[in-house]
């Protein structure tokens, strides 16, 4: 059902002064460059950054598990599970998530990138 990690992402107020810092600084190639978001590779693991006018809850990384099917499908195996999501999968220009956390209240998602 999943196959692998698709990104980890972390919630930025201004994209611009993160991205420098990751790129700049820390020297990671930048693979993709949007409005709102923006994707570095590090050493084959993605960062991810989106803005966010105030970074909700209290802070922290988000990983993003890439599905292998369908992502409704992956939801609907997980709810029959138990587990709880935040609501139902959000359509993006980057694509498809599903928001859920784990037993202890870690943010984690589904993915399915665009066009699946």
């Amino acid at each position: 059902m999943v196959g692998g990690t698709a990104v980890v992402w972390l919630p930025v107020s201004e994209l611009e002064p993160a991205l420098g810092f990751y790129r700049d600084r820390l020297q990671l190639e930048a693979l993709q460059v949007e409005d709102e978001w923006v994707e570095l590779d590090a050493n084959g693991l993605r960062i991810g950054l989106i803005a966010r006018e105030k970074p909700g809850g209290s802070g922290g990384a988000v990983v993003a598990f890439q599905v292998d099917g369908a992502i409704e499908d992956a939801v609907e195996k997980l709810r029959s599970e138990g587990v709880q999501f935040a609501g139902e999968v959000s359509e993006h220009p980057w694509g498809r998530v599903a928001a859920f956390k784990d037993p202890d209240g870690n943010d984690l998602q589904l993915y399915a990138p665009p066009g699946d």
